[in-house]
């Protein structure tokens, strides 16, 4: 763990929310944007069973080649790069 982080006691942005982030400043990660979560790059709740489903199914089209409702799955989860 980073002294800055152990400092201020803080989680680590998730790293999807942080290339968002980035990709709304041309490229560029916010200076703001360091070791620890933003109001922007914090958590967004989610279900942990409806995440687990989703992946599961992304795995299994990988898998066998054929629809297993991942589309469907992974629009249920909330949008970890739009801003409201």
């Amino acid at each position: 763990m980073s002294a800055e982080r152990k400092d201020k006691g803080g989680r680590s942005p998730e790293a999807l929310a942080t290339f968002a982030a980035a990709a709304r400043q041309g490229g560029r990660k916010p200076d703001d944007v360091g070791l620890t979560e933003t109001p922007e790059t914090a958590p967004i709740p989610a279900s942990p069973k409806a995440k687990a489903d989703a992946a599961t199914k992304v795995l299994r089209e990988g898998v066998l080649g054929r629809d297993q409702g991942a589309d469907a799955a992974i629009d249920r989860l909330p949008d970890r790069t739009r801003t409201d």
